[in-house]
C-alpha cells in the first residue's frame, strides 16, 4: 500500500482535449468568466456587508451564496487555466493537492443546496408568518442557519473523502478537468463499492431533499398568496421568490446535467464541459439574477453607478 501510494503521489490530470489553435480562445473565455464571477460576487458581498439598509435576514443569508461561489470558481478555474496552456502530458498535480481540490469541489456543490434551502425557509417565514418574521429571523437565527448549511456540508464531505483517501491507488490519471471524489477512488484497484454506494446515496438524497423541500415550501407560499388576495403581498412574493427560484434552477440544472452525463462514458467530453459549466454558470449568473431582481440592491447599484458617472 505504501509503495503504491508513494509511486503515484504525482497524478496526471487529463483535462480538456484541445488543439493548440482552440486552447487560446477557450482560455480567454474561461478567464473572462472567472474574473467576472469573482468580481461580481465579491462586489455583492461588500455591498451587502457595508450597506446598513441591506442588513436584512434575506440578504445576509444570501451572502453565503457569493462566498461559496467565489470558493467554487477559485478552487477550479485558476488551475484549469494553467492546464489549458500546457501539453496534456505535463498537467501534473500532487495527490494531496488533488484531495484538497476534490474536498472544496464537493463543499461548493453541497453548500449550494443547503444555502438555497435556508433561503427558502426565510421566504416561507416572511410570507406565511409575516407578523412573527422579526422574532423568528433574528441575527442569531441567521447565524445558526448559515452555520448549519456549511457545517452539514463539511461533515458529509469529510466522511465521503475519508472513505476515499483510505484506499491505496495503483493508477495515476485523473480522467476529468479537475479532481473530485469519483476521480480519486477510481485510481484504486481495491473494492470501491462502498465509495460508489455512499456517493450515489448522498447525491440522490441531497438532490431529492432540496428539490422536495423547495417545492413544498413554494406550494405553501402559493397557497397563502392565493387565499390572502393581497396584491402587495403577492407582488412581494413573486419578486423575491422568483429570484430565489431562478438561482436554484440554474444551479440544479447545471448539476443535474453533469450527474446525468456521468452515467454515460461515451459522452466523456460533454461531461467534462458540464463539470466546468457547474463552476462557471451559477457563480456568474447568480449575482446578475439576485442583484438585478432585488429592489434594494438594484437601487444601490444604480445610485453608485450614477455617482461614478458624475465624478467621471
Amino acid at each position: 500500500m505504501d509503495n503504491l501510494t508513494f509511486r503515484h503521489s504525482i497524478l496526471l490530470v487529463e483535462g480538456l482535449k484541445l488543439t493548440r489553435q482552440s486552447s487560446y480562445p477557450v482560455f480567454i473565455v474561461i478567464l473572462v468568466a472567472y474574473v467576472f464571477a469573482t468580481i461580481s460576487n465579491i462586489a455583492l458581498i461588500i455591498l451587502i456587508s457595508t450597506e446598513k439598509k441591506l442588513h436584512k435576514p434575506m440578504h445576509l443569508l444570501y451572502c453565503n451564496l457569493p462566498v461559496n461561489d467565489v470558493l467554487g470558481t477559485t478552487v477550479i478555474l485558476p488551475r484549469l487555466l494553467q492546464d489549458i496552456l500546457k501539453d496534456e502530458s505535463e498537467r501534473y498535480i500532487t495527490y494531496v493537492e488533488c484531495v484538497i481540490q476534490a474536498y472544496f469541489v464537493h463543499i461548493f456543490v453541497a453548500t449550494c443546496h443547503y444555502v438555497l434551502m435556508i433561503m427558502a425557509f426565510d421566504r416561507y417565514v416572511a410570507i406565511c408568518n409575516p407578523l412573527r418574521y422579526t422574532t423568528i429571523m433574528t441575527n442569531k437565527m441567521v447565524l445558526k442557519l448559515s452555520a448549519s448549511a456549511w457545517g452539514v456540508a463539511i461533515v458529509v464531505v469529510s466522511i465521503m473523502l475519508g472513505l476515499t483517501i483510505r484506499l491505496s491507488h495503483c493508477r495515476y490519471k485523473i480522467e476529468n478537468p479537475f479532481c473530485d471524489n469519483a476521480s480519486l477512488f477510481k485510481l484504486s484497484c481495491e473494492n470501491v463499492a462502498i465509495n460508489n454506494v455512499f456517493g450515489v446515496i448522498y447525491t440522490v438524497i441531497i438532490a431529492c431533499v432540496s428539490i422536495l423541500y423547495i417545492f413544498l415550501t413554494y406550494i405553501k407560499i402559493a397557497t397563502v398568496c392565493i387565499k390572502s388576495k393581497n396584491k402587495a403581498l403577492n407582488s412581494k412574493a413573486i419578486k423575491t421568490c422568483s429570484t430565489h427560484l431562478a438561482v436554484y434552477l440554474i444551479m440544479y440544472t447545471c448539476g443535474a446535467t453533469f450527474i446525468f452525463l456521468h452515467r454515460f462514458p461515451e459522452y466523456l467530453d460533454s461531461r467534462k464541459l458540464a463539470s466546468i459549466m457547474l463552476h462557471i454558470v451559477p457563480p456568474g449568473l447568480n449575482p446578475l439574477v439576485y442583484g438585478l431582481q432585488t429592489k434594494e440592491i438594484k437601487q444601490k447599484i444604480v445610485k453608485i453607478w450614477g455617482r461614478t458617472n458624475v465624478n467621471s
